[in-house]
């Protein structure tokens, strides 16, 4: 085939007129005190764990409310260091759901357990609480709840099923620091909450970086452990562990971005409401459904502002031309990825995650995003609804 005939199969190149996610536009304001931390890190020669790490995680264990708080490299690995510390491996189970980043099945396969899906509520986008009582065998020892979007998924059916069949609960939080199920901070709710620090989380480092938080100082002491190749003592090793540490510039970089987290959550909720009223005003609310409103139980976070649309790909490309940017997350359900086609599941199986995956549309919601881009978002989705309706 010719590069003429390949080109031509491209989507004409249109440059957006905003960012999805503008980081450059977060960190300016904070340059001075983010370039201090730094400066004080180099000055020291204290790069890994160390005071700063120590620091980040008295603060952030003060701020959720958690008995404690362990840095370490990223949020996949905050994923595999709390299974690893539940001691569940071979031979386990542990139910989760499908509709997710990779790493929230990928990490229980990753310590040798195997990942048993259950369906989602269409309406928030979370594990269905009604769903996974029928999925719990002997070998299940874990439910693997994900707050997605940064909506807390409903918390208490799960820890009464887990109570129940006594079984661990590891939050994936790592899209939702700072929210909260019924006034109590998500990641502290069951035995392990498990965050990133991915740049474009609502906490995001100048890199990779993760946190656990629990309130068991079992669990906590082997975590420790568990991130410094299982030691406790240099070079004496209790455990077989790995190398997981967080950084002193991570941490340093994260200490000056968490004196900001309530302030930039405030600007992404008013975003989102924001949204809500031009899709009110602009009479989308038949064609787009957007997140669930805010309630007394749910304090959301918006990590992503994320829509439902019939017409999503069409939309997506509809914006594109229009230089708005947009996001799919995720395009297909963990159970239909190659990688995981071992587990036997088929297409059907879990109808609310699959129609997700291919409804699911998020639009830009960072706080430092104008009223006019908001504008030029919901101009253009109307403008798609009209010419298609």
């Amino acid at each position: 085939m010719s590069s003429t005939a390949v080109d031509k199969q491209q989507p004409a190149p249109v440059k957006p007129l905003f960012d999805f996610l503008d980081l450059r536009a977060q960190f300016a304001p904070i340059r001075d005190e983010v370039m201090a931390a730094v400066t004080r890190v180099m000055d020291s020669q204290y790069f890994i764990l160390g005071p700063e790490v120590e620091k980040l995680e008295q603060e952030i264990a003060a701020k959720l409310g958690a008995t404690h708080a362990i840095g370490c490299a990223s949020g996949t690995d905050a994923l595999i260091l709390a299974l690893l510390a539940a001691q569940i491996g071979p031979g386990h189970e542990v139910i989760t759901t499908p509709f997710s980043f990779v790493a929230t099945a990928g990490s229980i396969a990753y310590v040798g357990a195997k990942p048993v899906f259950v369906d989602i509520d269409p309406v928030t986008f979370n594990i269905d609480p009604k769903r996974i009582e029928a999925a719990i065998t002997p070998r299940t020892r874990a439910i693997m709840p994900v707050h997605l979007f940064g909506l807390s998924a409903d918390m208490d059916p799960i820890l009464q099923l887990a109570k129940a069949h006594n079984l661990i609960v590891i939050e994936d939080a790592a899209q939702a620091i700072g929210s909260k199920y019924n006034n109590r901070f998500v990641g502290t709710l069951g035995d392990f909450g498990c965050f990133s620090f991915f740049p474009s989380k609502n906490l995001g480092a100048a890199g990779d970086g993760g946190l656990i938080t629990t309130n068991n100082l079992a669990f906590d002491e082997r975590l420790r452990m568990l991130r410094m190749h299982g030691s406790k003592t240099k070079y004496f090793h209790e455990l077989l562990g790995t190398n997981s540490r967080l950084d002193g510039l991570q941490a340093a970089v994260l200490r000056v971005k968490l004196r900001h987290l309530d302030r930039w959550e405030t600007g992404r909720q008013n975003r989102a409401s924001r949204y809500r009223q031009l899709f009110a005003q602009k009479n989308l609310v038949n064609f787009v459904t957007p997140p669930p409103a805010p309630s007394p139980s749910y304090h959301h976070v918006y990590n992503q502002f994320t829509i439902r649309a019939e017409r999503r790909d069409e939309l997506k490309e509809s914006l594109r031309l229009a230089g708005i940017p947009s996001e799919i997350y995720y395009p297909l359900c963990l159970h239909l990825q190659k990688a995981f086609t071992y587990l036997g599941y088929r297409s059907g199986q879990f109808p609310h995650a699959e129609q997700a995956s291919q409804e699911a549309l998020s639009l830009p919601v960072y706080p430092e995003l104008t009223d006019a881009h908001q504008d030029q978002v919901v101009n253009a989705i109307a403008n798609f609804n009209s010419h298609n309706s």
